[in-house]
């Protein structure tokens, strides 16, 4: 991908299953990444894998959903590796249930990880940006954003405010070459969705029009189109990546 070499990714939540796509394929376009962990443990795991393949990722320890957290990070890493050039908000929790049975602690602890976060990270690294004249701003919300989805009210909720935030910002940014998109991906076959059972899987697979779930590699291609110099005239959108599951 054009115009990514040299660059600084920050991928919140990018020792997970889509995320470790995304790092992978923007340490491959040529940028410097760091992801950020909040498990010491599996971090240090994530490192070591990622090593093996031949790849130099930087993590760094932050709770996306506290603002202070946000800030100390923003400020470790502005010092260090002089901002940020291509943020992506990865990071992102579940906690279902039906809307009767949600208690107010499962409503804010997913609009708080989930949307939150957004403001929280972005925030530290949006002057840095637009000082630069340069940037990139990719969300990673969901289908469920944009169709709802039986007792996930909150997150629904969440990642639809990931589309609102998207188009707002981008039309604040624009203009000084800073775009900001967001992706709703469909059923990706991470270790999560591949650990559920077969026959529910199956059902899930039969709801697919093109018969398959999504590769977290394909996400992770967009993600790297869309931060390159190829993707610059796209800012405000919200790309599906979901097989033709949901189509608007």
């Amino acid at each position: 991908m054009s115009g990514l070499n040299g660059k600084v990714a920050l991928v919140t939540g990018g020792t997970g299953g889509i995320g470790s796509a995304i790092c992978v394929k923007l340490a491959q376009a040529g940028c410097k990444v760091v992801s950020t962990y909040l498990d010491e443990a599996q971090a240090s795991e994530w490192k070591k894998k990622m090593a093996d393949a031949g790849f130099d990722m930087a993590i760094v320890k932050c709770d996306v959903s506290s603002f202070e957290d946000c800030k100390s990070m923003g400020e470790k890493l502005n010092a260090e590796f002089g901002g940020v050039d291509v943020l992506v908000n990865n990071a992102g929790i579940t906690k279902d249930g039906t809307f009767r049975k949600m208690s107010e602690g499962q409503w804010n602890a997913v609009l708080t990880v989930n949307l939150d976060s957004v403001f929280n990270v972005t925030k530290q690294f949006i002057d840095g940006m637009l000082n630069k004249s340069w940037g990139r701003v990719i969300n990673i919300s969901s289908i469920n954003g944009q169709k709802g989805q039986f007792g996930q009210t909150n997150y629904s909720a969440a990642k639809a405010g990931m589309h609102g935030f998207t188009m707002a910002l981008a039309q604040e940014t624009a203009k000084k070459g800073v775009t900001v998109n967001s992706i709703s991906p469909g059923y990706i076959g991470t270790e999560m969705v591949m650990a559920v059972a077969e026959d529910v899987r199956n059902q899930i697979i039969a709801q697919i029009p093109v018969g398959r779930l999504g590769k977290p590699e394909e996400i992770a291609a967009l993600v790297a189109f869309l931060a390159s110099e190829d993707g610059a005239f796209i800012t405000g959108a919200n790309i599906a990546a979901n097989g033709g599951q949901h189509m608007c």
